[in-house]
């Protein structure tokens, strides 16, 4: 796949961090308080992706020099908060409210997204995930601040 956006894939919305943390309905689902640094990851995903994808994304996150030193999470141990974010797929071209046409529905995305986490658990990973589809309060301290968007 490219990263053409005629040519969409999961995309990851990462954020280095110094701590984060998802509530749904005021109870903490998951949290990092990492040593030094960790990161978010909003995960999106789109009609089309497998879970290939999503472990070749994450891969790629769990390797993605944007720690101190240019060191990696694998590098350091970092853990990584896993949050759904379907609005990474906001088509905004016409008009003042955003499509989510390109984002997958439920029955695709949540396995994916399910996917993304346990292929980063897979790698040795520490990681904490949101509830896939909650109204979720999603806090976090930006590190740096360093926010990058991982395509294949």
């Amino acid at each position: 796949r490219s990263n053409r956006s005629s040519d969409p894939t999961v995309r990851v919305l990462v954020q280095r961090v110094t701590a984060a943390g998802v509530t749904v309905d005021d109870t903490v689902v998951g949290s990092i308080e990492p040593n030094g640094q960790g990161l978010v990851a909003l995960v999106g995903v789109t009609h089309t992706d497998t879970a290939a994808v999503a472990g070749r994304l994450a891969e790629k996150l769990w390797q993605l020099r944007i720690l101190d030193d240019e060191r990696s999470a694998a590098d350091v141990g970092a853990p990584i908060l896993v949050v759904s974010q379907f609005t990474l797929y906001a088509n905004t071209v016409k008009g003042r409210r955003p499509s989510w046409n390109a984002a997958a529905p439920r029955e695709v995305a949540e396995p994916l997204v399910t996917a993304f986490a346990d292929a980063l658990r897979g790698l040795g990973a520490d990681v904490a995930t949101g509830v896939f589809g909650a109204d979720m309060q999603v806090t976090l301290v930006n590190d740096g601040p360093v926010t990058v968007l991982l395509e294949l």
